[in-house]
């Protein structure tokens, strides 16, 4: 199969991106399509670290400075929007869809995972399958979508549902679900756990570091704090980190929080830790019901006391156990048979469709 893979035009497809999620969700399901012997197309910036046929170039570093200032990964991405009437849209998909239409032919997948800023993409050629390969935002657009949780699938059906009238709603036979995916080798497996708890993450309401905030400090335990914004009164400042900081952070924690009080779509962060062997502390809503045993990887909570509890009772859970499971759910090697069971269903689309045997 030919893939035609869109990049983000504020970030290069290259692990030192790693705050943005969607960005290494391109850079990795790149690699994979290779690995399965496909043809990947990918249209990014200049600086690339993905495995494909072809990078075409569509977005300068000098355009990036042009359009969003000196921003560095420290500032979180809040700055950079997803309407795709803004000008760093509109001229990366203008180039992207001049490129695709040199290269494109019969049967083809678009590859898109901007959400509605890459709407754009799929109406220039309606002729191909546009798919949405990796869907954690709510402005959905396409006629094939890739869920990243079931969680996060109904979240995004039930918001476009009328109220009262849930069975007069349909279901769409050709959307799937298929978790995040991750480079087991960046996170190092360790039995043996320092003293600390960890939150890494953006520092804002939402992801919930307040909550980790109050359960050690009601336990008196230590906290160690990374990612961008501005860091609580409490706890050691790691800073924005790169994939090893990460990984090494992640390894020696006795548990890592990851208390989102929205409806979280996937999370990467809990599935991090728990590659690294360390049960995770979460909240009991969105893609954690579905990821997270309560008891056995990690514990879902919705008090605070039961946040104190869980941080108390992470070190008697089995952390090779917590390590297997991770990596046999979620590694790139097993996420990647499943990304080629959809495509090709997808391409028996092209015969009978719904009836084809």
């Amino acid at each position: 199969m030919r893939f035609h893979v869109a990049a983000l035009p504020h970030t290069q497809t290259t692990k030192h991106y790693s705050p943005c999620a969607y960005t290494q969700k391109v850079r990795k399901f790149c690699d994979m399509m290779m690995a399965l012997g496909h043809e990947v197309y990918l249209y990014a910036s200049e600086e690339n670290e993905a495995a494909c046929t072809e990078l075409i170039t569509v977005v300068t570093k000098d355009d990036q400075r042009e359009w969003f200032g000196a921003k560095t990964l420290a500032d979180g991405f809040d700055w950079f929007t997803w309407d795709a009437h803004e000008r760093h849209w509109l001229i990366a998909n203008a180039r992207t869809i001049t490129e695709i239409a040199k290269r494109k032919q019969p049967r083809d997948i678009i590859c898109a995972i901007g959400g509605s800023g890459q709407k754009p993409l799929a109406d220039a050629f309606p002729e191909l399958q546009t798919v949405e390969f990796g869907v954690g935002y709510s402005g959905v657009f396409a006629n094939y979508r890739v869920f990243e949780s079931y969680a996060w699938m109904h979240a995004v059906y039930g918001a476009r549902s009328s109220v009262g009238r849930i069975m007069s709603e349909r279901g769409q036979f050709y959307d799937a679900v298929i978790p995040n995916y991750f480079e087991v080798e960046d996170f190092p497996f360790a039995e043996e756990k320092d003293d600390y708890f960890l939150f890494i993450g953006r520092l804002i309401e939402a992801k919930g570091y307040q909550i980790a905030v109050d359960a050690c400090k009601r336990l008196g335990a230590k906290l160690i704090v990374a990612g961008a914004g501005r860091p609580p009164d409490y706890g050691e400042y790691a800073g924005v980190v790169d994939v090893r900081q990460r990984g090494e952070l992640m390894s020696r924690a006795r548990g890592v929080f990851v208390p989102s009080l929205y409806l979280e779509p996937f999370g990467g962060v809990h599935i991090e830790a728990m590659l690294c062997g360390t049960p995770v502390i979460t909240t009991d809503w969105g893609a954690f019901s579905e990821t997270v045993r309560h008891g056995v990887q990690g514990f879902r909570c919705r008090t605070l006391r039961e946040f104190c509890d869980g941080a108390e009772a992470a070190d008697k859970l089995d952390r090779r156990a917590i390590r297997d499971y991770a990596v046999s759910k979620f590694s790139t090697e097993v996420v990647a048979r499943q990304y080629d069971d959809y495509f090709h269903r997808l391409q028996t689309l092209w015969g009978d469709g719904f009836y084809t045997l």
